[in-house]
C-alpha cells in the first residue's frame, strides 16, 4: 500500500467527497474514469425487496468516499472534482481539504477483505413477528435460517416453547 502512497517520489494523501444522495457509486465510477485513485468502503447485507429476501451492496458511509491526491504543483488538478457527477464537493475544514489518516483507510480496506459475506436480515436471539400465515401478530425468537431458505422460530404454544418453519419475508423485527 506504500506505492498507493508514494508516486514516482510525490507525496499522495487521502481526502473525503461528499456525494450526492444515493450516488457513491456514480461518483466512484466518473471519479476512476478521470484517472483518480478512490476507495468507496462497502457493506453486504441481507434485506427484503418484495417479498424477498435478497443481498446488497451498500456504502459503509453513505454519501461518502475516499479520494486519493497529491497536493504538489506536479499532482493531478483538483478541479474537475467538484463538477463530477455524483459529487457534492470535497470535505473541508475551513477553506482546507481534510486529510485523512492513511491507517484508516488501510483498517478498513482490511477489515473489508475479512467480511466478504453478507450481514443476516436476523440474528439467532432476535425478538421478531410472524406477520404472514397462521401464527400472524406472535412474537417469537428467531433461531435458524435452514437450507430451505426458511426461518426456524421459537414461539410459545399452549404454555410449551415450539419451533416453527417460516419463510423470512413473513418476519418483522419485533419493537
Amino acid at each position: 500500500m506504500l506505492f498507493d502512497l508514494i508516486r514516482i517520489g510525490r507525496p499522495v494523501h487521502w481526502y473525503l467527497i461528499h456525494t450526492k444522495p444515493r450516488q457513491e457509486a456514480c461518483a466512484l465510477q466518473n471519479l476512476q474514469q478521470q484517472g483518480y485513485t478512490c476507495y468507496l468502503p462497502q457493506l453486504f447485507h441481507e434485506k427484503l425487496q418484495r417479498g424477498k429476501v435478497v443481498v446488497c451492496q451498500e456504502a459503509l458511509f453513505p454519501r461518502y468516499l475516499f479520494i486519493q491526491l497529491g497536493d504538489d504543483a506536479m499532482a493531478q488538478s483538483w478541479a474537475p472534482i467538484r463538477s463530477t457527477r455524483g459529487v457534492s464537493r470535497l470535505v473541508t475544514f475551513g477553506t482546507q481539504p481534510k486529510k485523512i489518516d492513511n491507517t484508516l483507510v488501510d483498517a478498513l480496506r482490511q477489515q473489508e477483505a475479512l467480511h466478504t459475506r453478507p450481514v443476516p436480515l436476523f440474528q439467532p436471539g432476535d425478538r421478531v413477528q410472524i406477520t404472514q400465515g397462521p401464527f400472524s401478530g406472535i412474537e417469537g425468537l428467531f433461531q435458524i435460517t435452514d437450507g430451505e431458505r426458511r426461518a426456524m422460530v421459537l414461539i410459545e404454544l399452549l404454555s410449551k416453547p415450539v419451533r416453527v418453519p417460516v419463510m423470512p419475508e413473513a418476519l418483522a423485527k419485533a419493537l
